[in-house]
């Protein structure tokens, strides 16, 4: 496969070091006590939603599927865990063919979740469930949280286009995840470059402040960019005077002037007066693109504002201010021995501190209410009641180690849009609260 599909560079030879040095030593222990082959089943799941947080969206899932199928062992990662003296002989040989030959479910990529939901089941033995832990939990957790800022931006800008612009806020291969995250939470185009190319994601951009103070006048600036994009461009107005450059952006495109852009000031006092202005001049079909430290309040107080699309940047990319959704993923069920036949026992961590997990393979539905919105989130590890079989969540991701459910990603983005639009319509609240529905077990 290529690695440039993980927003990767292309000399990766491989995700498998994408982990934490513990998942190998338990795999080297188990393979010493003879317990690495027994049947195991892991869960990904959050026991709470981030702070005020009303639903979760999942995102991540193709990246997941990706970094399972690139998991491999190769030559130079062998050597360096020979090197480092990481593991041992016996578990470097068993590393050397390691291919994941389990079967994996999950949620798919674009659905809401709430606390405890079973995001994703990774069912195999032990010792190849165990070494994907990190890589899957990484990209879990990043992609989710920008999913869900972007997912309740989208909501607050009632329809209006958005524009993802935040690669030069974060490091920059996050910045392609978070791209692809925000396009499935309901962004509609990415500046970012690497996006599209590796995702087909719809890309803009046309000029910064500097192209403006590169030339002699402002007037000589707007000339340059629309003889070489055509009248249709965006100009940005705010260098100097926001009214005096609205009038030379008309005067030299003329009344077919595609947008102009606002990046600092009073948005909603600049954007009331630019659209007189523009409609005064004739322009009364070019847009108005603000920008300038958005999040989804920003955006929510300029609903009454005559804006046309809105372009995010630090608090996107950032979650929002909940940079991750901690997800874990913990192990729910394991066999009596290594006999493939051997029964599943469930387990579950029972600590202080609200860290305790629910043992059990679980299935997951939400049940709807007469109109059809969700009502509640409902879990359980027996047999799924007659009435929930056709709301069940979890999809098959993975069969015997082959990818079953690769799906283009406006599907997900798409699927998302429906998934919001199925909750009660407090869920898109951007007041603090609870989550919108309850998780209740059977």
């Amino acid at each position: 496969m290529n690695t440039a599909d993980l927003g990767l560079p292309v000399d990766v030879p491989s995700t498998a070091l994408f982990t934490d040095q513990y998942e190998l030593t338990m795999l080297r222990a188990a393979l010493r006590a003879g317990t690495a082959d027994r049947r195991s089943v892991f869960e990904v799941f959050t026991r709470r939603l981030p702070e005020g947080r009303r639903y979760g969206v999942v995102a991540g899932t193709g990246r997941v599927l990706d970094a399972v199928e690139n998991f491999r062992f190769d030559a130079d990662v062998l050597r360096f865990l020979r090197e480092r003296e990481i593991v041992d002989e016996e578990t470097l040989s068993w590393l050397a063919s390691y291919r994941f030959g389990g079967d994996i479910w999950g949620y798919p990529e674009g659905e809401t979740y709430f606390p405890g939901s079973p995001i994703l089941r990774v069912e195999g033995s032990f010792a190849e469930c165990v070494l994907l832990e990190t890589v899957i939990l990484s990209i879990l957790n990043h992609d989710s949280a920008i999913a869900a800022a972007a997912s309740r931006m989208s909501a607050a800008a009632g329809g209006r286009p958005l524009i993802e612009m935040g690669a030069r806020r974060t490091h920059e291969l996050a910045a392609v995840a978070a791209a692809r995250a925000a396009y499935v939470g309901g962004f509609d185009t990415t500046s970012d470059l690497a996006a599209g190319f590796r995702y087909g994601i719809p890309t803009v951009g046309t000029s910064a402040h500097a192209f403006t103070l590169l030339h002699d006048t402002e007037r000589d600036a707007f000339r340059a960019q629309v003889d070489a994009l055509g009248r249709g461009t965006t100009l940005l107005v705010d260098t100097y005077d926001v009214a005096e450059a609205v009038r030379t952006a008309v005067e030299v495109a003329g009344p077919e002037l595609g947008a102009v852009r606002i990046d600092s000031g009073d948005l909603l006092l600049v954007a009331h007066r630019v659209r007189q202005q523009l409609d005064e001049l004739g322009a009364v079909n070019t847009r108005i693109v603000v920008t300038s430290d958005l999040d989804e309040y920003a955006i929510a107080s300029l609903a009454a504002a005559p804006v046309d699309a809105y372009g995010v940047g630090t608090q996107l990319v950032t979650g929002s201010g909940h940079p991750t959704c901690s997800m874990v993923y913990k192990i729910v069920a394991r066999a009596e021995s290594a006999d493939p036949a051997a029964p599943l026992v469930p387990v579950a961590k029972k600590s202080l501190g609200g860290k305790t997990s629910i043992g059990g393979r679980k299935w997951a539905a939400r049940r709807r209410d007469a109109e059809g919105r969700a009502e509640a989130e409902v879990l359980g590890t027996g047999a799924v009641p007659p009435e929930l079989l056709d709301s069940q969540l979890l999809v098959q991701l993975v069969k015997g180690g082959r990818v079953v459910a690769r799906e283009p990603l406006d599907a997900a983005r798409d699927r998302h849009i429906a998934a919001r639009a199925g909750l009660p319509m407090s869920a898109i609240q951007l007041s603090r609260g609870e989550p919108v529905i309850p998780t209740v077990y059977l």
